[in-house]
């Protein structure tokens, strides 16, 4: 097969894919590729478009068209063929759209007349007075040996005087339709501007600078060129913004000659010659050949679009692939049908079964759900239960160390904290001598030097009052925790107008769950608090005696540096001496060796049942209270045992709700559809750019073959075109002078190229497309 005619058939796939889409109704869920043209009543888009396509459209002055027309031009070598249908808005109701079906208008494939057919369209579309604009859009598709691929979507003209064929109103909702269309970022703008009127006056000029101010995705399209004075200002001025210099487009400008009224008869080719024959002279012969005329337009505009299609299908699959997503993960929320008594039940086994299955994952610490999603953000890391309590434990811990005691005994001489915050601190002597007073209060038969056994309690008892508090503030949290736990889930797996009468229920069952968490708390702690303290745990003898023993190790030492000799480390200490020392360590009152007994026993027995409190209330409390019963709240028996009666006030559907899952099924059908087709033409290679293309051959003539290449380079890797200045003018010519055929690359920090749309190209071999600034091969 001949490169050019695998190029065509690729390109027209390209092509063809976009106008599918687009007819499936995938244009109201994400944007697609086109052309618009765009301009302001009477600037000569009608023309534009018969020139292009050599359609005959409707020209009449102040004739406000009422709806956008899609002109679909394909290359075939086959029959000329020419159709015209409705695609129709895709708010309209399948009784509507399958009306609009039938629309099939016969065209004289000699005149290619659309007058009559446009009238008829306005009749189907249902237009009248007081319904004087349509969504639906009038699409003509001509197939012939002469037409370059190429798919364009003319849009009503702006206006802004009012008549009796157009109002205020009108004007308005041409402006809101244009507007809206100019606004897709992937349209491709072509303005057309009149030479009859000056640029600034003309509405579109004006929707340009609000909507695309750099030009980034616009091509300026100057008509009615002979209408201006040889030699005026105003002709000078047209000429310099064709040369891209007054109002940069990074599309570049286009010069066309309309037919005046004299030649309205013309055939296609008196019209060229006629055309061909004005921009051989005077200044607009200045300009490329490549920006005049209707010849250079059609390949023009046709490789802009095909090259944009190319440059967003990854994008648009993208999209694609986002709304799928978004269309089952709405589905399943809103879940089947909930019309019978039988379909709400499996509606809500169907949130049963989602309900436990994530909580049971939760509590376990499975987290391989997509529903847990990121573990470093907030939500994601909120889902996680397990791994959240294991840190409210470890907290729980550290703070019952630290705030675990009312007061912290600290021994005699160590410094006493500068910021104590909420802590009292006490030194031991200073606390022996409250014990001492409880002891004389609390005195029984006991031998003196010793103590009652029940001050181990009322000492004990004194220091646990924090508990209670710190084992609510636990429970708070865990229970707060297991509530976002189980909003998330019932934000995923509900519909939203079930998901709260769903929720109570959870809610009722995890208040009960709370307060058996609470009962179970207090039950634990019960026998700290009762005042008889019990244990039969070596631990507590082995800490008073190690405390014991670190606190002689210590005074023994302080008295021993008393003796230090001259060598590093070494004492000098007699007999008598070391026997003295001893000695000081015997405790002879009594009453202070009881009361000191008393606060080792008090703090070892402290400690250890602290560390039983602390295992007690994840073990016993918040374990088999609530993570282990969260699941169940609204497990299968819970559902299995409601009346048929009380689902249907949980989970009955509204009429909302019945509407959004037909809409989201047929976007669904649509999305999924246009996926496979767009894959369909990557798995063919038609996306792909041909490098032969873009790479002239040695010793070929590009001029020749009118190849072209577009400003159509992503924004992030071109630098931004500025208008050329005087000074850079300069530059511009003495860069010419001291450069001849300079590569169009351009790479940043070298200078702008030309505004005036080209550059001389010799030798562009192994160039990214991207780098290449503008659109003419010399």
């Amino acid at each position: 097969m001949a490169v050019g005619a695998l190029r065509s058939r690729e390109y027209r796939a390209l092509f063809d894919l976009i106008d599918k889409l687009r007819h499936q109704g995938i244009s109201k869920y994400v944007d697609l590729p086109e052309i618009i043209v765009c301009g302001d009543q009477s600037s000569g888009k009608s023309s534009v478009l018969e020139a292009i396509s050599g359609l005959s459209f409707p020209t009449k002055d102040n004739l406000c068209t009422r709806f956008a027309t899609e002109v679909v031009l394909r290359h075939t070598t086959g029959t000329t063929s020419c159709v015209a249908s409705i695609p129709p808005d895709p708010k309209r109701n399948e009784l509507e759209k399958d009306t609009l079906a039938l629309f099939s208008p016969k065209i004289d494939l000699e005149t290619l007349e659309l007058s009559s057919v446009v009238e008829e369209a306005k009749t189907w579309m249902g237009i009248s007075d007081t319904n004087a604009f349509s969504n639906d859009i009038l699409r003509v598709e001509l197939c012939s040996s002469d037409q370059p691929h190429l798919t364009i979507v003319d849009l009503p003209g702006l206006f802004s005087g009012i008549d009796n064929n157009q109002s205020e109103s009108d004007g308005d909702q041409v402006v809101s339709m244009v507007r809206s269309h100019m606004s897709r970022p992937r349209s491709i703008i072509l303005a057309v501007i009149s030479a009859k009127s000056d640029i600034a006056v003309q509405s579109v000029t004006k929707m340009l600078s609000e909507i695309d101010p750099k030009g980034r995705r616009t091509m300026g399209l100057i008509t009615k060129p002979d209408t201006l004075y040889a030699g005026s200002e105003s002709e000078s001025n047209f000429v310099e913004l064709a040369h891209n210099k007054k109002k940069v487009c990074r599309l570049g400008w286009h010069v066309l000659r309309n037919r005046d009224y004299p030649e309205r008869d013309f055939t296609g080719q008196q019209r060229d010659e006629a055309e061909h024959k004005f921009f051989s002279n005077g200044p607009w012969s200045t300009l490329s050949p490549h920006q005049l005329g209707i010849n250079e337009l059609r390949p023009r505009l046709s490789s802009i679009l095909r090259k944009q299609i190319s440059a967003v299908l990854p994008d648009l699959m993208a999209d694609v692939t986002a709304g799928i997503q978004d269309c089952e993960k709405q589905l399943s929320l809103l879940g089947t049908s909930r019309s019978t008594a039988s379909l709400r039940r499996k509606y809500l086994s169907r949130v049963s079964h989602d309900y436990t299955r994530l909580t049971e994952a939760a509590t376990s610490g499975h987290y391989r759900d997509p529903f847990f999603g990121d573990a470093m953000t907030e939500s994601g890391a909120a889902r996680r239960l397990r791994a959240t309590v294991e840190r409210h434990y470890r907290d729980f811990e550290a703070r019952m160390l630290k705030h675990g005691k009312t007061c912290q005994i600290l021994e005699d001489g160590t410094e006493m904290p500068e910021k104590p915050g909420n802590h009292n601190y006490v030194y031991r002597s200073d606390y022996a001598e409250k014990v001492k007073e409880l002891m004389r209060r609390d005195k029984g038969r006991e031998v003196s030097g010793t103590f009652n056994p029940l001050i181990i309690g009322d000492l004990f008892l004194e220091q646990c009052k924090p508990w209670q508090g710190l084992a609510s503030h636990l429970q708070a949290r865990v229970s707060a925790d297991a509530r976002s736990l189980i909003k998330y889930i019932l934000s995923e797996t509900t519909a939203p107008e079930a998901r709260d009468a769903i929720r109570g229920v959870i809610d009722e069952r995890m208040d009960k769950i709370t307060d058996l968490m609470a009962e179970k708390a207090r039950e634990i702690l019960r026998p700290h608090i009762n005042g008889i303290p019990q244990t039969y745990n070596h631990y507590l003898t082995d800490t008073v005696q190690k405390v014991q023993q670190e606190r002689r190790d210590a005074k023994l030492k302080e008295h021993m540096d008393c003796f230090a000799g001259n060598r590093m480390g070494g004492y000098s200490v007699t007999p008598d001496q070391l026997r003295a020392l001893l000695q000081d360590q015997i405790e002879p009152n009594m009453e202070n060796n009881a009361s000191f007994m008393a606060i080792d026993f008090s703090e070892a027995y402290f400690k250890l049942a602290a560390k039983i409190f602390i295992d007690n209330m994840a073990q016993l409390v918040i374990e088999p209270q609530l993570m282990e019963k969260l699941p169940s709240l609204l497990g299968r028996d819970a559902v299995d045992g409601f009346s048929d009666e009380y689902i249907e006030k949980l989970v009955s559907e509204s009429e909302d709700s019945g509407q959004k899952r037909q809409a989201s099924q047929s976007k669904l059908h649509i999305l999924t559809g246009c996926l496979g087709d767009i894959k369909s033409l990557q798995n063919h290679g038609y996306t792909a750019e041909l490098s032969e293309e873009l790479t002239p051959k040695p010793g070929t003539n590009a001029d020749s073959e009118h190849t072209q290449i577009e400003m159509e380079t992503p924004d992030s890797l071109t630098p931004e075109l500025e208008p050329e200045t005087p000074e850079t003018a300069q530059i511009s010519k003495k860069t010419k002078k001291t450069k001849k055929k300079k590569s169009a690359v351009h790479l940043p920090g070298e200078e702008d190229p030309p505004k005036d749309g080209s550059w001389a190209v010799e030798d562009c071999e192994n160039m990214p497309e991207w780098q290449i600034r503008n659109y003419q091969w010399h």
